[in-house]
């Protein structure tokens, strides 16, 4: 018996009303104890295994541009990695996501390690679903810290309810998403929510949830698995920008535009029983 079967990825967690109510209203939620110290240890190690493997970023952090400091990120590691694939097709993760989203199904759109360095920058400002030429916001990124993450490391922070605001959709990750939506927020009165995560919790964010991380000025990697999940009638639309041809290439290129997004890298993980 190998040890990742001996590691519970699979039962149910049981998300309240409230949460469900709190997510939709807020467009995020962080949940405590998702998974034990023990999972997070045996796949964390594998996970950050396979960004050193794979990861083709080597200029010095301070010879990069504002987005390549933020973190290393080595993307689709399923496709690579058995026991990361099994990690991603956990069960306990994707119940939460079809909980939350109040969907029949979930699909894959794809994994992305997100290694904040020791002196990594800023995350900053965005909207995740900028990059997606997906339908509608059935959308969900679960964010996995693989330790706990103190403030001093970077953790993730959300604009509550800034899932309903249109304005700043069309900027990618830069230092002028940094500047811009971040004054939208105050403008507009969303609170950023950044706290500390403790071992085990794991965040959930709509697409369109507008967020950030600070600098990492610990002495230590902020390790973190995102798996990305979408509503499994979701389909793909023509993607108007390069940003969304490139997605469209890397996870639906055997997808017609129109059509459900069923291509061989966009499988259902899980569904309702």
């Amino acid at each position: 018996m190998s040890p990742s079967t001996m590691l519970d990825i699979d039962s149910h967690y049981a998300v309240t009303p409230e949460q469900i109510e709190q997510f939709r209203r807020d467009g995020y939620i962080k949940l405590k104890d998702v998974l034990s110290a023990e999972v997070i240890q045996h796949y964390g190690d594998i996970i950050t295994a396979e960004v050193h493997r794979l990861n083709t970023m080597h200029l010095p952090i301070e010879e990069r541009d504002t987005y390549s400091k933020a973190f290393l990120q080595v993307i689709n590691i399923w496709t690579k990695n058995d026991v990361v694939r099994e990690f991603c097709w956990g069960q306990r993760l994707a119940g939460i996501a079809i909980e939350l989203l109040g969907v029949e199904g979930v699909r894959m759109y794809h994994d992305q390690a997100l290694y904040k360095e020791p002196s990594g920058g800023v995350t900053p400002w965005h909207a995740d679903q900028y990059y997606w030429p997906l339908s509608n916001a059935h959308t969900v990124t679960a964010w996995i810290p693989l330790q706990a993450t103190s403030m001093d490391m970077g953790p993730l922070g959300f604009a509550r309810g800034s899932h309903k605001f249109e304005m700043g959709r069309d900027i990618a990750i830069s230092d002028e998403s940094e500047e811009k939506i971040g004054r939208s927020m105050k403008e507009q009165n969303y609170p950023l929510d950044e706290s500390p995560f403790d071992l085990g919790e794991v965040s959930f964010h709509y697409g369109w949830t507008f967020h950030r991380a600070g600098r990492n000025v610990s002495e230590l990697p902020r390790a973190v698995m995102t798996i990305i999940y979408m509503d499994q009638d979701i389909e793909l639309i023509q993607p108007h920008t390069k940003a969304r041809e490139s997605d469209r290439a890397a996870f639906a290129s055997d997808v017609e535009v129109g059509g459900v997004m069923n291509g061989k890298m966009t499988p259902i993980i899980h569904t309702r029983e």
